[in-house]
């Protein structure tokens, strides 16, 4: 048995041990349990709760802390009352509070993160692996996403859909009343039992509470900690609707290094359609994204293309389906691939269909098909992904995939790049979780299929995790191929460029990673979290020959005054098989180096109208130097100015005729929320790295419930020469929610 596998089984067999001390402190839903009743009497939205339809309902309470540690109480309390009518479900929040709130801004869609507000979990299948989150803010600011079985690794609320709230604050106390209509949500009528939960962040105080108790190693809105809520009678049964939202957008640009201007209209449209009470099908039709914002650009110090995450809603909406495959450096699904080409410039797409939702309790099932058009020397593509996924014990999974890109080029071409023809790609893994969700373990195997191909196209992983309050664990195995490609998806690190031959080597690969988290939770003081964490990842080539060693340490103090500083130290062995680049000098030869770095960061309490951060990294790199500094200051007048200035230097001294670099990028934003309705966002990147100054600068009005007017202003120059201009446009958008 090789080191490898004898590492797997130590994991395994000690998984197993913790596994069984763990599922004792797994929440019971019988402990949290309430009863939705129906009410005849009308309920009006405007917080006050002087309806006698609300004198009916004894309101849940008692809410438990949850961060910054998950010890007793919250020091103020949240009342809650829950309600139905035939139309919709009614939540009243009394919420007990002191002084002005913290709201950072009117803009939909901001979360809850360091503001004053709630949150509603619901879970209607009580299946622990989709739902939905509700969130507001004292100032009646909505956000609201779709939960998954994977969204503890974030949630970035881009599902909309139609709820209707109202607040208002009181003194000592604030009032909410949220009303969800039944046919903005999917679920089955049969169905009685409910998960749900409800969350308070109480910025001022720095504390998140839950109704359920949910330990500070989880997300305050994991499916897996919700309590019971039982249906006196059926909730109604949701009539199959249709949501239509066409568009319409105009404007003009110059492209100055193409020498041309033009004008430009254009129309499509979206259309959701609810097949059943569980399944939607989506559809597009010369779909728009121009009022999505930029990419936040970054300085890559890395041999390797950096991870871009997706910002285009159509692709958002339950992404986990598709893109939860694999891990974070490897992703066989990446929606980026579609619509984008490499260096993120848009590549029109023609229409496309999603299906998406759920089959049973236990089934889940999307399906998805999107055409590209031709532009310059991208021929059009069709992209199709199928994944079904089946709920197995409590809380765990079996899932497959199967994707397909299929190219429509000419015979001439086909014959230069045969392989640029198709590229398909078919998967199935297991993801086991216990009941509480602290002991996780995932194996997976994955194919790639290319013409030509016969061998070598293989990808397959298996891990595991264990996480309790204190101490965490991950372990994490895998074998990548030199073959396996990824038409729809994102490799890190296969793709090796060679600078002396200006060419890119396919190199296969295996990686041991590990991390081991230890966090100390101290009941007094000012400090209230002290996290420790050690990573390890070693990289091997094909033949099991060394390529790369990364460790780490890191130390994060999370203060109570929402402030935390962070130590960290790296060392890093590199086995360099091609020459490679990083300044204008010679290119580094291939060579074994060794290196380490420390860096240090400080970040200044985030409730106050001013804040500010600071990093600093020093140390070696390959054979010479780098120094990092960063800073940023950021300042509102709450709600309604929010402005934040980000700077980073780095610096790359390389010993004799290797050369040295500097890399500046400075990112100023500034937001001004008229209203719950009205925003305007300017977006500033200044990137020597990138050769690019942009200024992208965004009105949006919503004059009613998901309908949009756009305005957008983007303007792109060269940092050398500086201010030469690139190209510039100014583009509307109109959108209306029928």
């Amino acid at each position: 048995m090789s080191q490898i596998h004898k590492l797997f089984l130590l994991l395994f067999l000690t998984s197993l041990q913790l596994n069984g001390f763990s599922q004792n402190n797994a929440p019971n839903q019988r402990d949290f349990k309430l009863t939705i009743k129906q009410t005849k009497m009308a309920i009006k939205l405007d917080g006050v709760m002087d309806e006698a339809a609300w004198n009916t309902v004894e309101a849940v309470t008692n809410f438990k802390k949850k961060f910054p540690n998950d010890i007793g109480d919250a020091k103020k309390q949240t009342e809650v009352k829950y309600l139905f009518d035939d139309k919709n479900i009614y939540f009243g929040f009394k919420v007990y509070d002191s002084g002005t709130a913290i709201t950072k801004s009117l803009k939909r869609d901001i979360g809850h993160d360091g503001m004053d507000g709630v949150g509603i979990i619901l879970d209607p299948t009580n299946q622990q692996t989709n739902g939905f989150y509700f969130v507001l803010s004292t100032l009646n600011v909505q956000s609201e996403d779709q939960l998954s079985g994977s969204s503890s690794d974030g949630i970035n609320y881009s599902w909309d859909s139609k709820w209707y709230s109202m607040t208002k604050d009181y003194g000592n106390y604030w009032i909410a009343e949220i009303a969800i209509p039944f046919k903005s949500i999917r679920y089955n009528p049969e169905n009685k039992n409910w998960g749900v939960n409800f969350v308070r962040i109480d910025a001022k105080n720095f504390e998140y509470s839950t109704w359920t108790k949910v330990a500070t190693n989880f997300k305050s809105y994991d499916l897996g900690l919700t309590g019971l809520m039982q249906w006196e009678t059926n909730p109604p049964a949701s009539s199959n609707n249709i949501i239509f939202l066409p568009y319409l957008t105009g404007g003009a640009s110059n492209d100055n290094q193409a020498n041309s201007s033009t004008t430009t209209g254009n129309a499509g449209f979206d259309a959701k359609i609810a097949l059943n009470s569980a399944l939607n099908l989506d559809l597009t039709v010369n779909p728009d994204f121009s009022q999505v914002e930029v990419d936040n650009q970054v300085t890559n110090l890395t041999r390797f293309s950096i991870f871009l995450p997706e910002r285009r809603a159509f692709f958002l909406e339950n992404s986990d389906l598709f893109a939860g495959f694999g891990i974070p450096p490897i992703r066989p699904f990446y929606s980026r691939t579609i619509g984008l080409d490499k260096a993120g410039n848009k590549i029109p797409i023609l229409f496309g269909a999603r299906l998406s939702g759920n089959l049973s309790p236990d089934v889940r099932i999307g399906a998805m098909n999107m055409q590209t058009g031709r532009k310059g020397d991208y021929a059009p593509e069709n992209f199709s992904a199928f994944t079904l996924q089946k709920r197995v014990l409590k809380r765990s999974m079996i899932k497959g995939y199967f994707l397909n890109r299929e190219n429509f080029i000419s015979v001439e071409e086909e014959k230069l790049n045969p392989l640029s023809k198709y590229g398909r790609n078919a998967g199935v893994s297991f993801d086991y979780s216990n009941a509480e969700g602290t002991i996780n373990y995932w194996a997976n195997y994955n194919l790639s299929i290319k013409p030509t191909i016969k061998s070598l196209n293989n990808y397959y992983e298996a891990g595991g995790s264990f996480n309790t309050r204190k101490f965490g664990f991950v372990f994490d195995l895998a074998n990548v191929d030199k073959n396996y490609y990824t038409d729809m998806g994102f490799v890190q690190r296969i793709e090796n460029y060679d600078a002396i031959n200006d060419t890119t080597i396919r190199v296969g690969f295996k990686h041991i990673f590990s991390e081991i988290s230890y966090n100390i939770l101290p009941t007094k003081g000012k400090v209230g979290r002290v996290e420790t964490a050690f990573q390890n990842a070693l990289i091997f080539n094909p033949d099991n020959s060394f390529n790369e060693w990364e460790s780490g340490i890191s130390i994060k103090t999370d203060f109570k005054n929402a402030s935390n500083l962070k130590l960290g130290i790296s060392n890093n062995v590199t086995n360099l098989l091609f020459a490679t680049s990083f300044t204008d000098g010679d290119p580094l030869p291939a060579a074994r180096y060794q290196y380490a770095k420390i860096g240090l960061g400080y970040v200044s309490d985030t409730r106050k109208l001013f804040g500010w951060f600071s990093e600093i990294m020093i140390g070696q790199f390959y054979n010479g130097n780098v120094q990092s500094f960063g800073a940023g200051i950021n300042w509102r007048s709450q709600p309604h100015l929010n402005l934040r200035l980000n700077a980073q230097l780095n610096q790359i001294q390389l010993p004799g005729t290797y050369g040295s670099t500097k890399l500046v990028l400075i990112a100023p934003r500034i937001e001004y929320n008229f209203s719950t309705q009205l925003f305007w966002t300017t977006f500033i990147q200044y990137n020597t790295q990138g050769n690019n100054f942009n200024i992208n600068s965004r009105l949006q009005y919503r004059y009613k419930p998901m309908s949009d007017f756009f305005l957008v202003y983007t303007d792109n120059y060269f940092t050398d020469p500086l201010f030469k201009n690139k190209n510039r446009a100014l583009i509307f958008k109109l959108s209306y929610w029928f």
